[in-house]
């Protein structure tokens, strides 16, 4: 079944607060890009069932009832409302050369991460500079946008600033930070369940890995070093890897 995001209005109130969710029978918007995707791309038309969502938990089950590029109407049929993760895992993915940074994003966000932050590693090949900034962050977090929809997931991860190495060690000391490294004695499926609510890091170096005086300033700051298995993976694939251990460790799957 076909899954678009609802304006970003749709759960605000005039005040600011967080609106009342649509009831079974009322009728919902799509409109802007998401309407014209849905009617000239999908080719979405009357009489045909959709999931709308939000981005914020909130997933509605409607049936179409007119399609136009400007404006798509529906009637909720269902209403459901799904909890925010807790606790967070946070994606930090070094910049990649080609689109390996993107590929790790893509199937991060499939499998359900619920944050990515873009890293400026030391041994980044890939740089994003002056307006690159703005631009690599829109990218991905189009990329983010595609794959929630096509995963059908309730929310929507935020792509944060591009952050540096001194910025992660500060981040490190708030929350429970993993090194992804091949040489690290502790392995990721060794890792305790979390007894507490700290978010928790995944960090993902680029081709040549995380620099040795990276990883100091960072397990400095209380982050730890975790292996995958006895293999290297390339950094397209490493961190959707851990996702996938650490949703069994958490119990999400």
């Amino acid at each position: 079944m076909a899954h678009f995001f609802l304006s970003d209005t749709l759960g605000t109130s005039a005040d600011g607060g967080r609106a009342a969710d649509p009831v079974p029978g009322a009728t919902v918007s799509l409109t802007g890009a998401e309407a014209k995707h849905a009617v000239t791309v999908s080719r979405v038309r009357p009489g045909e069932t959709l999931l709308l969502g939000d981005g914020a938990g909130l997933i509605l089950g409607v049936t179409v009832l007119t399609a136009a590029p400007a404006e798509l109407t529906a009637r909720v049929d269902t209403v459901s409302r799904t909890p925010a993760a807790t606790p967070r895992i946070l994606l930090v993915q070094a910049l990649a050369k080609g689109d390996r940074d993107e590929l790790a994003v893509q199937a991060a966000t499939e499998l359900g991460i619920d944050g990515v932050i873009p890293w400026a590693a030391a041994r980044s090949v890939a740089r994003w500079e002056g307006v690159k900034i703005a631009k690599g962050q829109a990218r991905w977090s189009a990329i983010v946008r595609e794959a929630s929809k096509q995963s059908i997931r309730g929310w929507l991860p935020q792509v944060l600033p591009l952050t540096s190495t001194k910025q992660l060690a500060v981040l490190a000391t708030t929350s429970r930070m993993l090194l992804l490294e091949p040489t690290a004695e502790l392995r990721l499926t060794a890792v305790a369940v979390p007894t507490d609510d700290r978010d928790i890091v995944l960090v993902v170096g680029p081709e040549g890995g995380i620099a040795p005086s990276e990883l100091d300033i960072l397990e400095q700051a209380g982050a730890s070093r975790v292996r995958l298995g006895d293999t290297v993976l390339r950094t397209s694939t490493a961190g959707p890897a851990a996702v996938a251990i650490l949703n069994a460790t958490l119990g999400r799957w």
